[in-house]
């Protein structure tokens, strides 16, 4: 009779966006429709191909000291990993090692429980109102650890500084988790909090905003005994996981902050413009801060919706539970052209029903 499967650790794996093998307008996992700067093309074509026999800098000293200077903090206010996932796994493991439970929204990046059953890290969803915002109240209660998206996804939602800072400071017996990936599309970011509380880290991404999904860098800045801690964990855990190609890939990116700002206001204008014509067409939504909109139609099924874009070749994302944004569609900003396609379709379906 089999036995091991008793010492199994089980968990119910996060289930990313499709990802189709053919051409699509693909508007269902948020990346930027853009291609990354041509510095970073430069820099990965010019890398020395003997230098990948040896192993990279563990340290990632040419990322992290770029990365301290951009953001105007010290060298170990700074930790990088493989993609902000992997940044908010480890400091799952690394921050919430209590019995008291951590605390994050029910609607929110779905990953956070996945980390949390994984490394058996008691926590409570706390239910976002009936306008899917935030409620300040909830998270004053006695806790292991905090997390939070800002905007917060799926919903596009940001709250402002302030409105963290008070959680902080409420929490000095925890840390607080500010979850900033898709921040540089309009929102607030907290950055500024990392010098005021020692209880506080920032977790950014590059791939969304850099448009650098397929080379997997995040990073978080917070107080230097928090880095500390983080790196210890991870060292514990894998010393090389940024490879040489990836290290020399996101120097060269944050190098080039002129492309990276132009780029994110051709999402933003594409965005508004986006809003314009899906309330045209009898969506709602909040108010979206990130490259993605979060819509419900007036009459129409999500279902419905979702299947006949597929049909046409237009991927968004449909989350069938839980139950209160089952009707709703996650719309990431494509270019102007994809956009200007997937609404002239979306007419389509909503004259056809």
């Amino acid at each position: 009779m089999t036995t091991w499967k008793n010492n199994v650790r089980t968990v119910v794996p996060y289930t990313p966006g499709e990802q189709p093998k053919t051409k699509v307008i693909k508007l269902n996992t948020n990346e930027n429709p853009y291609p990354p700067s041509p510095l970073v093309g430069r820099a990965i074509s010019d890398l020395d191909l003997d230098s990948l026999r040896k192993y990279p800098d563990p340290s990632c000293s040419s990322l992290i000291n770029t990365l301290a200077k951009y953001h105007s903090v010290e060298p170990e206010n700074v930790f990088v990993g493989v993609g902000s996932d992997d940044v908010l796994a480890m400091s799952f493991l690394t921050f919430f090692n209590s019995k008291a439970p951590i605390f994050f929204p029910d609607i929110t990046y779905s990953f956070y429980d996945v980390w949390a059953d994984l490394f058996r890290i008691p926590y409570e969803v706390k239910k976002l109102d009936s306008d899917f915002k935030l409620v300040a109240s909830d998270y004053s209660e006695p806790c292991s650890g905090i997390v939070i998206p800002n905007p917060n996804a799926p919903t596009g939602i940001s709250e402002p500084v302030s409105f963290f800072e008070n959680i902080v400071k409420e929490h000095p017996e925890c840390v607080v988790i500010i979850d900033e990936a898709y921040v540089d599309f309009g929102s607030e970011s907290c950055l500024p909090l990392v010098n005021k509380y020692d209880n506080v880290l920032v977790v950014r991404t590059f791939s969304k905003s850099r448009a650098m999904a397929g080379n997997r860098i995040g990073y978080a800045i917070g107080n230097k005994e928090l880095i500390k801690y983080l790196s210890d964990c991870k060292f514990s855990f894998n010393s090389y996981t940024m490879d040489a190609i990836t290290l020399k890939a996101g120097v060269a990116s944050i190098e080039d902050d002129e492309y990276f700002k132009a780029r994110i206001n051709d999402v933003i204008n594409t965005r508004e413009w986006t809003k314009e014509k899906l309330k045209g067409l009898g969506f709602s939504f909040p108010d979206s801060k990130s490259n993605f909109i979060f819509a419900k139609h007036e009459s129409i099924e999500a279902t419905h919706i979702f299947e006949e874009l597929k049909k046409r070749g237009i991927y968004v994302r449909h989350f069938s539970k839980p139950e209160r944004i089952n009707d709703y569609l996650r719309i990431s900003i494509g270019t102007a052209e994809e956009m200007n396609t997937f609404i002239e379709e979306l007419g389509k379906i909503i004259e056809g029903v």
